[in-house]
């Protein structure tokens, strides 16, 4: 039996390729060249004396050893961030880079307006955005990936810390020229029966109607005539102006469509206004680091313009 001994950075370099299923993007995530993550692995499983990974065409895989190994690895990087983290803190460190995530309403029209005040303020510290639906934001947060996350409607998950930021309304558009444009208001009925542009399932925008539908008696999203379903509210909007149905969408991802005359807002019956909050989210699990609680503070005491 060989005498085994790794270090951190192998098992930083053997997770990436676990997580990312690919050498070459492995190589880009810890920024070498894919020969090196290569050789390095080679000589992980020489130095273990047993292969850790299978190459199933394009795809890599763990094996049973692999398996194991990645069980214990990332817990000793979980440890190392961890350590970082507090020697940091009690230094007081304000610099580095912070990964922060965005549903799409706050990731595109109110995280980077945000971002820039923050930078501003904190000039040493890089932040790093990523816009994706709720759901996604939310496991991004759980598994450690990003730090924080801004998002449309609240996690049942116990392992999240919430903290209300700020609120947004959605509202029924149309395009310009629909007939609805004329009533001003239509009923709940006659949403029913109008064509309708959906957000993807774990958007929070998709949650917030379902929980409207269901409020006012109707059987969830399932009620209505659902004529296409779009991953972004830029896809929504686009398919409002081109007729194919209306929508649900928030005021903030429609000033530009609103002051051009070719989006417009039609009010429904008995509904006066709908409104959400966003919600700062972060794992209560997870050591802070002083660039994210700067970022944490500084989110939670800024108002969206």
């Amino acid at each position: 039996m060989p005498i085994m001994d790794f270090d951190l950075r192998q098992m930083e370099i053997f997770c990436r390729v676990v997580e990312l299923k690919s050498f070459s993007r492995a190589a880009e995530a810890v920024f070498l060249t894919q020969a090196s993550v290569s050789e390095r692995i080679a000589g992980l499983e020489n130095s273990i004396g047993v292969r850790l990974l299978d190459r199933l065409g394009r795809q890599i895989v763990p094996t049973r050893a692999g398996e194991l190994l990645y069980t214990h690895a990332t817990r000793l990087l979980e440890m190392k961030k961890t350590a970082r983290l507090e020697m940091e803190g009690f230094l007081g460190l304000k610099q580095g880079e912070i990964n922060i995530g965005g549903s799409t309403i706050p990731g595109e029209y109110i995280l980077p307006k945000i971002i820039g005040r923050f930078y501003d303020k904190y000039p040493f510290i890089s932040v790093k955005l990523t816009i994706s639906d709720t759901t996604e934001i939310e496991r991004l947060v759980q598994n450690g990936a990003l730090e924080l996350g801004v998002i449309g409607s609240r996690s049942s998950s116990q392992d999240l810390t919430h903290y209300d930021l700020w609120k947004d309304e959605l509202v029924l558009v149309v395009h310009a020229d629909h007939r609805w444009v004329k009533k001003k208001m239509v009923s709940v009925d006659e949403l029913l029966e109008e064509p309708f542009i959906l957000r993807e399932a774990g958007s929070g925008t998709q949650k917030i109607l379902e929980e409207i539908l269901d409020a006012a008696g109707m059987d969830g999203i399932r009620s209505l005539k659902s004529a296409a379903c779009f991953g972004s509210s830029t896809a929504v909007k686009e398919g409002v102006k081109s007729g194919l149905g209306v929508s649900i969408l928030s005021s903030r991802a429609l000033d530009a469509e609103i002051k051009t005359g070719s989006l417009k807002i039609v009010k429904i019956k008995g509904i006066s206004s709908i409104i959400r909050v966003f919600y700062l989210i972060r794992d209560k699990r997870r050591t802070l680091s002083p660039s994210c609680k700067a970022m944490l503070d500084f989110l939670k005491t800024t108002q969206m313009e």
